[in-house]
């Protein structure tokens, strides 16, 4: 269909076109003042002079310095002056040329060798290449009359040849300098018509999908409009209503369509208050809901939800961090270390991008369990103070509504957000230190379960979803370090305990009570008291005294308060003048200040004022709300004259400790001619065991071998060492099994003054995490059978004399 011919060689000026292309019957002008344009143009002229016809050029296409393989023949049909009356010259594309190689010809142009390309299409046209015409000049008359250039019409519906049809492709506009090379390029015409075809389809596709765009914007920009004006007449009735009704006017619920369009809302948040004000512009002023949704919409625009505080400097510095903790609080080094593990991972998870994970942050949730006084709640603070973030502290003490951690419904009068939901608002960041406090005080009731409430909050797998029934938007939680406080851990139901990381305080050792009253305690009663540090001093002894005699405690409540006691004491003197300051408290002068201790150690009493000098009586060790605590068991045999054999408890003992008196009893009985006891007393007489303190509570397996320990004593009339306590729970056959609190109970040993302690083999390994200055000063036994136990506890008989067994009364 198409044929290429070099019957001939054209020797023609080369005039080079930067960024256009000109295909063959196109009529363009160019400028004259281009140097090399006009070198072309008169060279042309030159070699006309001696042939016939018009001047004739090689328009060849350069894109970046390269020109083109093939180029457009064109004659100068007339040469003069430019619209804006430069020199310029008429040019007139003839036909495809081939580009040779170069030559030499008259004038500075470029001469080149080339081919013509000639171009044959069969007649009549076969049936695709008539319907492919008849496509082409559809798309280009739809094309022209978009574009209002009717008198082009008539123009293109006249060009009946294949090439010239799609060389008429050259005055589109839309067409990119590298398509027209293309179509420069494309010998056949059939091949040229195709593609000249494809690109006008495409492009009013592309025009197309534009007015379909431009036409959504216009639709959005008249509807916005329509909005405006409805919203402004709507304003202007409700104006007038407020003027018909002598009401002052106000800001208006529009204030909060604007308010939340330039609050920094997530997405999600934001479609829900625009529906909250797109509601609050229909209701009536008189409308109850009216104001429900404005609370809501005040209460959703307090909220921090983009706002983080930036962890300080001494976040990242872990030893300035641990600097600060240990600063603030002596010992407890057990939730220092978690803390500062918690500071490196986060610091170290920040340094390689992966601060946040699956939607998930980096938060905590962390348990603190002790008992009271030993600065579980002052912690947080501390913790808040070495991360630099805000710190908020809930109170969950005596909450029972499930309503106040998550919220009321908004359809109730006085709805408020939970507590959580509460704390965040109060600290102004999505990444504050909420402290939860007393956890294990939750109660359950008709009302709901709080504890329940709380498992989503302290979950880390939920909670950066967390939903309040009063906000009903989703809240990002999974930042948030949550710390909780509790007294018991066996208060906390199971389910929430599972979800945080238990932290246990067991208490201070008495050194580390002195640190503590020295550099904590002192300065801040000393400010209280209106002294300052150089009137009044308290040396090491007089504070080892009040930490050791006049309280007995875990923690050091009682202590703060026997020091503010003594300045107290000390002060109203010095006003009564009858006392100079400065003024040193020693050990000798507490008794006159603040009166006579109120626990002196069994080890300091008069022996025959000690509760072991007679014997069935021993010293156990118990954990309770307040920390460990000694334990006295009594046991005594009832006179066979006054009454039965049976087993009588007092002392309000829980159903573990009653099993517990009567394996003790039951092991004696059936093992007691091997220990050599007169177990013929257990069966003829009473057996009657008491605990002191009976006003309170007692449960648990532990004081086994102590009561084992105190019917072994009773009777073989051998009394229990002073300076031996022990602790474990006792089987049918004499093993001694282990038990919990180990750290407490050892603590509570050495401020009573006991030296000695026994305690079950298997729990040897909960001595590493007593302090090794308590270690020192204690004699720990371990030990798996009961008669270790009662060769270790019960002092040797006094020459061989016959037991003398106490009688009940």
């Amino acid at each position: 269909m198409a044929a290429e011919s070099t019957a001939f060689t054209l020797v023609l000026p080369v005039l080079p076109l930067d960024d256009e292309v000109v295909l063959p019957g196109m009529v363009v002008p160019l400028d004259l003042s281009d140097a090399e344009v006009r070198a072309a143009v008169e060279a042309a002229q030159a070699a006309a002079r001696s042939e016939p016809g018009k001047p004739r050029v090689l328009l060849v296409p350069r894109i970046d310095g390269t020109y083109a393989k093939t180029g457009v023949l064109g004659t100068v049909e007339q040469v003069g002056r430019l619209a804006d009356g430069d020199p310029g010259a008429l040019i007139r594309g003839r036909g495809r040329v081939r580009i040779g190689a170069g030559t030499t010809g008259p004038g500075a142009a470029l001469w080149v060798e080339g081919a013509r390309v000639e171009e044959t299409v069969p007649e009549p046209l076969p049936g695709q290449v008539a319907e492919l015409v008849k496509e082409y000049k559809a798309l280009a008359t739809n094309w022209l009359k978009k574009r209002g250039a009717w008198q082009v019409v008539d123009r293109v519906q006249a060009i009946d040849g294949v090439s010239a049809l799609a060389d008429n492709s050259g005055y589109s506009p839309f067409l990119t300098i590298e398509q027209k090379v293309e179509l420069l390029e494309t010998a056949d015409p059939v091949d040229r018509l195709k593609l000249a075809a494809q690109q006008l389809r495409d492009h009013l596709a592309e025009q197309d999908v534009a007015e379909t765009i431009a036409k959504d914007v216009q639709e959005g920009v008249d509807k916005q409009q329509r909005e405006f004006l409805l919203r402004r007449q709507l304003e202007a009735v409700r104006k007038e209503l407020r003027e018909l009704n002598g009401e002052q006017e106000g800001e208006e619920s529009d204030d909060y369509r604007a308010r939340v369009e330039a609050a920094d809302l997530p997405e999600k948040v934001r479609e829900a208050a625009l529906k909250e004000v797109d509601k609050l512009e229909r209701a009536s002023d008189q409308s109850p809901e009216g104001s429900w949704i404005r609370t809501w919409l005040d209460t959703v625009l307090e909220m921090p939800w983009n706002e983080r505080t930036d962890d300080s400097a001494s976040a990242y510095d872990i030893q300035g961090a641990k600097a600060i903790l240990d600063a603030e609080h002596a010992g407890l080094e057990d939730v220092k270390e978690r803390i500062t593990e918690y500071l490196a991972v986060r610091k170290r998870r920040g340094e390689r991008g992966l601060g946040v994970i699956g939607g998930r942050r980096g938060g905590a949730v962390l348990a603190l369990v002790g008992p009271p006084g030993v600065g579980k709640t002052s912690l947080g603070e501390s913790v808040a103070h070495a991360m630099g973030r805000k710190f908020v502290r809930v109170a969950l003490g005596g909450v029972r509504d499930e309503a106040e951690i998550r919220g009321h419904r908004r359809t109730y009068v006085g709805a408020l957000p939970g507590r959580v939901v509460r704390a965040i608002k109060e600290a102004g960041s999505m990444n504050p230190v909420v402290l939860l406090d007393e956890i294990d005080k939750v109660g359950s009731d008709f009302r709901g379960d709080p504890a329940a409430a709380l498992l989503e909050v302290l979950d880390p797998a939920q909670n950066h979803t967390f939903r309040d029934h009063y906000l009903e938007v989703e809240l990002d939680l999974s930042d948030v370090v949550f710390l909780a406080t509790a007294n018991v851990l066996e208060a906390i139901p199971e389910a929430l305990a599972d979800r945080m990381e238990i932290v246990r305080l067991d208490g201070y050792t008495e050194d580390e009570k002195i640190v503590i009253a020295r550099d904590h305690l002192l300065p801040r009663q000393l400010e209280r008291a209106g002294l300052a540090e150089d009137e009044l001093t308290i040396d090491e002894g007089a504070l080892r005294k009040l930490a050791g005699e006049y309280t007995r405690e875990a923690g050091v409540r009682t202590l703060e308060r026997s020091i503010a006691r003594l300045l107290r004491k000390v002060a109203a003197q010095h006003e009564l003048g009858e006392r100079e300051l400065p003024f040193t408290v020693r050990d000798e002068d507490l008794r006159a200040l603040i009166g006579r201790p109120h626990h002196v150690p069994e080890s300091a009493q008069d022996p025959a004022e000690r509760r072991t000098s007679v014997p069935g009586v021993a010293t156990g060790l118990a954990v309770t709300g307040a920390g460990g605590d000694v334990l006295f068991v009594e046991a005594s045999l009832a006179d066979p004259e006054t009454g039965g054999a049976g087993l009588t408890l007092t002392g309000q003992l829980g159903d573990v400790m009653k099993e517990s008196a009567r394996i003790a009893l039951s092991f004696l009985r059936s093992h007691g001619a091997e220990l050599e006891l007169p177990v013929a007393d257990l069966k003829d007489r009473g057996v009657h065991i008491h605990f002191p303190a009976g006003a309170v509570p007692k449960d648990g397996p532990s004081a086994g071998v102590t009561m084992t320990t105190a019917l072994a004593s009773l009777l073989s009339g051998r009394l229990v060492r002073t300076d031996v306590a022990m602790t474990g729970e006792v089987s049918l056959t004499g093993r001694v099994l282990p038990i919990g609190g180990v750290k407490q109970k050892l603590l509570a040993a050495q401020r009573a003054g006991v030296t000695t302690v026994i305690i079950p083999k298997r729990n040897e390994p909960d001595l590493d995490d007593v302090p090794a200055e308590v270690l020192d000063k204690l004699d720990v036994h371990t030990v798996t059978d009961v008669r270790q136990v009662l060769e270790l506890a019960l002092a040797p008989a006094v020459n061989g004399a016959a037991p003398e067994v106490p009688v009940a009364a």
